[in-house]
């Protein structure tokens, strides 16, 4: 029951589960398994070694890389949330941008990663994401980062290469966090912050984790003499 178009393009050892459907002019590298009911649209590109599980959704033209696991409800390529206004109603602005998934990545299930709206969404080599994660457009995600569960991640953003994102975490648009760094669970970064490379944060506003702790402290006290 698989509907294959006649111009994509089956690696040797594709297994395809009932209901898929595989788009026109997409390639599937070797040896990848694709399972039930999931849609791969125009041109998209998987590489070789891809586990999909049931119910994957990937727009035209996204590119994923070799060896990529993909669970149940993951959208790669979907527009992002881009609207104007005109004074009286917002239009959309339209989103003719592309998604790039290195290779060795895992992406939990019910997660969405946006396209970019005029250039590209990129996810570099083993980075890897939890469930319900919300990737916006134009977000870049440097190699082998961690992201919890829940996380938002604004458009715009800039995650270099070996950061953890814990649970729950709200990223503003246009925010910058560098290589290393570590952003607690529950944390909030305001649009437009640098994160500097290595530092640990936590709170909301977010916060290097000593002084955190001591405004906790603080509070804790101011409490206690209440």
């Amino acid at each position: 029951t698989a509907v294959v178009a006649p111009t994509a393009g089956l690696g040797a050892g594709v297994s395809l589960g009932p209901c898929a459907v595989i788009g026109a002019g997409a390639q599937i590298g070797d040896d990848t398994v694709i399972g039930a009911a999931c849609v791969l649209g125009e041109d998209v590109r998987l590489g070789p070694g891809c586990f999909l599980y049931p119910r994957v959704t990937i727009y035209a033209g996204v590119h994923v890389g070799a060896r990529a696991i993909l669970h149940s409800g993951v959208v790669l390529g979907s527009d992002g949330f881009g609207f104007v206004f005109d004074g009286q109603r917002y239009e959309k602005f339209p989103q003719l941008g592309w998604l790039e998934v290195g290779d060795d990545v895992e992406i939990g299930a019910n997660t969405t990663v946006d396209r970019g709206a005029l250039g590209a969404t990129w996810i570099g080599d083993g980075v890897k994401i939890d469930n319900l994660v919300q990737v916006a457009h134009n977000v870049t995600i440097g190699e082998h980062c961690v992201i919890a569960a829940q996380t938002g991640i604004s458009g715009s953003v800039v995650i270099e290469p070996y950061v953890v994102i814990g649970g729950q975490v709200g990223i503003g648009d246009h925010v910058r966090i560098e290589r290393g760094a570590v952003l607690g669970a529950g944390c909030g970064i305001l649009p437009h912050k640098i994160i500097r490379r290595g530092l640990t944060v936590w709170g909301t506003p977010a916060r290097p984790l000593k002084e955190h702790l001591a405004q906790l402290a603080t509070l804790a006290r101011l409490t206690k003499k209440a």
